[in-house]
């Protein structure tokens, strides 16, 4: 009777022990703290288990027979699932549980007729036990963190394994037992922590390889030769390594089944022809991106028409023939092109638009970073769907945009044409582009206004660079349609008016820079309700107060609103706690630091900037507050007062300017504990970009019947924040301006034009690594220190306009990098250094003002080796304890006698006096 219900079921569908063990396996993969795992499994009337999600069974027994249980439960904690679980399915030869949080197994997974097991992107820290799995074909543990597994030995085991992938598992070098799995037919490395020179003797019995991704780790040397014996090679994928040396012109013509190569991001030398892929008929992806610029390509080979049609085609900073920079000649004849890179290869020539003309589903061409002159011509009537991603920047292209580019391209999502020679004015049809998300136009000569389509039609647009062009006018009217701007660069043009108020509708609005325009009237209190983390409003003529609607703005990083015509103060209500960098310069801010700043500035603060304003009062203590600070510059105001000895609790500090104040007293001596120029590794302090990297757009992919699968994705560059930290500081006698990195490596302190007294502290020749030094124009006194010999990487020192004396210190011809030194109009005597290495240079202006100096560069000769052998410069603290002891010896004694003598005068006086009288 059983066996009668057993088969009766049978012929309706699966088992039905096997049924049970799929409920079981759903109550395992339920997640509480989300919806029920395989809703479809058990629900509803269909009992057949063959037709639930994710189970195909065997046609003819009704076993089930692959499980894909991939992202069954990808939320939540690591979990470990308990293998027995899987015992009645005796049958199965393919088991995926790839992305399901999982961290291991209980037990041991008992499936002798598996083929296929596939657990990537999961946490397993040990591979599973796979002894009874001897039929694997298939074994799929990227994704993991293997590195510290004690099982790879089991890999010896699976003779029939010829698919593995160990990819991005943090893999510090390849297990020994992979190499006697001379049946693997595909290997995946890709991107684990493997370096060094490649295991030649165990790669290269692998011959039966087709697929082999390597890439992503930090492999080097030279391509194994070896690698000729893999004629059925059809993938391999060597990108992101250190391999160097020549490509090896006989590779290809041996490897005749490649249908996917990419040698990107290495270190290869030499010279490599495109004649070498002709007999390449199944080529369909090849990259050749140079990390070195150290591989000439042939791209004028004699005429050759080649046997494969490429979908992708990425060749970047090589050099292309030296003397004409010419596209691959080869290209005319590719008609399926995806996507094709070449930039940053210096090609010259005019915008090769054939490129489009030919390759009618071409969504990606990159030609940015070249030499291409001319105009950009589109043909007429041609409209090109496929076209995502449009980059041409950063070349010589010149002329109009063509009117009617918004018609050819209507699908864009990425547009770039910066850092050209375009002009005239944008043109309307940009507007067409609904799901355009970047514009960037920035850095030509476009001029005129912008056209009301462009701000009412592309509704999708997230970042738009207008910057460094002449375009005029009102920006935005108020009906713009601009909802997703998440970035809006309209700096350095000649925009007019008040701040529009369009902007107050860019709801998502991160960034705005409005910086080197023509805007006037004061800042709009509604700018506080946008979610901005960067505002940049320099170079207008903006002026009232700072609008109490900053109240609001809690996420601001980056705030410039330096050269305007600001006044009043900051308001109290204002939370900066997440402000970085604050410019305030050069407006007509006045009254002492208010006190507040200490707690709203916090310790997030890198850069304060408020020279060149009307502030007074003294330096408040409390700013040594800024823990965190690199850049303080107090210059070009009335602060007056000594310089605050809290100051040298800014031990991260790298430049200091307090220039043109009423500052007065000695220089702290404890200034040589500061950080000033210190820096020993990057890191992301002076780092102004609020979102930034790569935006992967999906393009091909290549998925092999071993199941290594490669993504071709479009590495599209994002960034809603070029606007780098920038400070001006005078060095070399001159104002300079630092950006970005450079900041790392920038260093000085300008404490001139102010009343300071006293001696230099010797302590400040401590500050080895300074990079500029001006203590120029104030009341010093006293020697130059020797120790400012120890300033081995100053390269401007200025104590001018002072009342130095004694020697110029003969060690400072040892300041190798020293380019600019004056100590004109002091005090100071004697020889002036030798002139060798920097002070070679420098000309009399140096050391004029000083009437006792002599020797060359000036007129005055020094005579009977004067000063040669200066006499050294007195202890004054020894002069002065000699005199107290001489003082105390002799006084006490006199002391004595003038009392006594004193007492008997008085003693007698009255006594001769009566005599006298009588």
């Amino acid at each position: 009777m059983v066996m009668i219900e057993l088969q009766s079921y049978g012929s309706l569908g699966c088992l039905e022990d096997e049924r049970a063990g799929l409920m079981k396996l759903k109550d395992a993969f339920h997640n509480p703290a989300w919806s029920t795992a395989l809703p479809s499994w058990g629900g509803g009337e269909e009992r057949d288990c063959c037709k639930w999600e994710k189970v195909v069974c065997d046609n003819a027994t009704k076993r089930v027979s692959q499980l894909s249980l991939s992202q069954a439960r990808y939320f939540g904690n690591r979990w470990f699932l308990d293998a027995s679980l899987f015992l009645p399915f005796q049958e199965l030869q393919s088991l995926s549980l790839a992305d399901d949080a999982l961290a291991g197994f209980k037990g041991v997974l008992n499936l002798s007729k598996l083929e296929v097991l596939d657990l990537r992107s999961n946490s397993f820290t040990e591979i599973p036990s796979l002894d009874v799995m001897q039929s694997l074909r298939s074994l799929n543990l990227g994704g993991n963190d293997l590195n510290n597994s004690h099982r790879f030995k089991e890999l010896t085991n699976l003779t029939k394994l010829e698919m593995l992938h160990l990819g991005d598992n943090g893999l510090m070098e390849i297990p020994s037992s992979i190499w006697a799995l001379t049946s693997l037919k595909a290997l995946s490395l890709r991107n684990n922590g493997l370096n060094g020179l490649l295991p030649l003797r165990g790669l290269c019995k692998l011959v039966n390889l087709q697929e082999l991704d390597l890439s992503n780790n930090g492999f080097e040397g030279n391509l194994p030769s070896c690698l000729m014996n893999f004629t059925s090679l059809r993938l391999l994928e060597l990108s992101q390594n250190r391999f160097e040396g020549a490509i090896p012109s006989t590779l290809f013509p041996i490897l005749k089944s490649l249908e996917y190569v990419s040698l990107a991001h290495n270190f290869f030398e030499g010279s490599f022809s495109f004649s070498s892929l002709a007999n390449n008929s199944n080529l369909e992806v090849f990259e050749l991106v140079s990390d070195n610029n150290g591989l000439k390509v042939e791209t004028e080979n004699p005429p050759w028409t080649p046997l494969f049609q490429l979908k992708v085609f990425r060749l970047s900073n090589c050099k292309l023939n030296d003397k004409t920079r010419v596209l691959p000649s080869f290209l005319l004849n590719q008609f399926q092109l995806r996507e094709i890179d070449l930039s940053q290869n210096s090609i010259s020539g005019t915008v090769p638009m054939w490129l489009v003309a030919n390759n009618t589903r071409l969504e990606f061409p990159n030609l940015a970073n070249n030499s291409l002159k001319g105009t950009l011509t589109l043909h007429l009537n041609s409209t090109h769907l496929d076209m995502l991603w449009f980059d041409v920047s950063s070349n010589y292209i010149q002329g109009e945009l063509p009117p009617l580019i918004g018609y050819t391209f209507p699908n864009l999502i990425t547009l770039n044409m910066s850092s050209n020679l375009f002009q005239g004015s944008i043109p309307p049809s940009l507007g067409d582009l609904r799901v355009l998300d970047i514009l960037d136009l920035s850095n030509n000569n476009f001029s005129g206004q912008l056209p009301e389509h462009l701000v009412t039609g592309c509704v999708s647009l997230g970042i738009l660079k207008l910057s460094n062009n002449s375009l005029q006018g009102q920006f935005l009217p108020s009906k713009s349609n601009l909802t997703k701007l998440s970035a809006l660069f309209l700096d350095s043009n000649v925009f007019s008016g008040e701040i529009p108020l369009g902007i107050m509708n860019c709801s998502e609005l991160w960034l705005l820079d409005l910086s080197d325009n023509l805007f006037s009237g004061k800042i709009p209190d509604w700018i506080g309700d946008l979610p901005l983390v960067s505002l940049a409003l320099s170079k207008n003529a903006l002026e009232g107060p700072i609008p109490s609607g900053f109240c609001k703005s809690n996420e601001l990083s980056f705030l410039d609103l330096s050269w305007n015509n600001l006044s009043g103060g900051v308001p109290s209500c204002v939370n900066l706690s997440s402000l970085r960098f604050l410019h305030l310069q050069g407006n007509e801010f006045s009254g002492p630091l208010p006190s507040f700043l200490s707690s709203l500035l916090a310790s997030s603060l890198v850069t304060f900037d408020v020279r060149d304003n009307k502030l007074s009062g003294k330096i408040p203590g409390w700013i040594n507050s800024f823990s965190n600070l690199r850049v303080l510059l107090l210059g070009g105001n009335s602060f007056e007062g000594p310089i605050p000895f809290q100051l040298c609790d800014l031990r991260n500090i790298s430049m200091i300017d307090l220039s043109s104040n009423e500052l007065s007293g000695s220089i702290p001596s404890c200034l040589h504990g500061i950080k000033v120029g210190n820096e020993t590794a990057f890191d992301d302090t002076f780092g102004t970009e609020i979102y930034g990297g790569y935006m992967f757009m999906p393009l091909l992919s290549y998925s092999y019947e071993n199941q290594i699968s490669v993504d071709q994705a479009v590495r599209v560059p994002i960034s809603i924040s070029d606007i780098e930290e920038e400070v001006e500081f005078i060095t070399k006698s001159r104002s300079e301006t630092y950006k970005g990195n450079v900041l790392y490596f920038m260093s000085g302190i300008d404490l001139s034009w102010n009343k300071l007294t006293g001696p230099i502290p010797f302590e400040i020749g401590y500050l080895s690594d300074i990079h500029a030094l001006n203590l120029s124009h104030n009341h010093l006194t006293g020697p130059i220190p020797e120790s400012f010999s120890n300033l081995k990487q100053i390269e401007s020192l200025d104590l001018c306009h002072n009342s130095l004396s004694g020697q110029i210190p003969p060690k400072l011809v040892e300041l190798n990098y020293l380019s600019v030194f004056t100590v004109a109009y002091n005090n100071l005597s004697g020889r002036t250094p030798d002139r060798k290495a920097q002070f070679a240079t420098f000309d009399e202006h140096s050391y004029e003002g000083n009437s006792l100096l002599c020797g060359v560069p000036l007129e005055r000769r020094c005579i009977n080796n004067e000063d040669m052998s200066p006499p050294p410069q007195p202890s004054y603290a020894v002069q002065d304890d000699t005199f107290k002891i001489a003082f105390l010896s002799t006084f006490w004694p006199t002391y004595a006698v003038a009392f006594v003598g004193i007492i008997v005068i008085l003693y007698y006086y009255p006594y001769h006096k009566h005599l006298i009288w009588m």
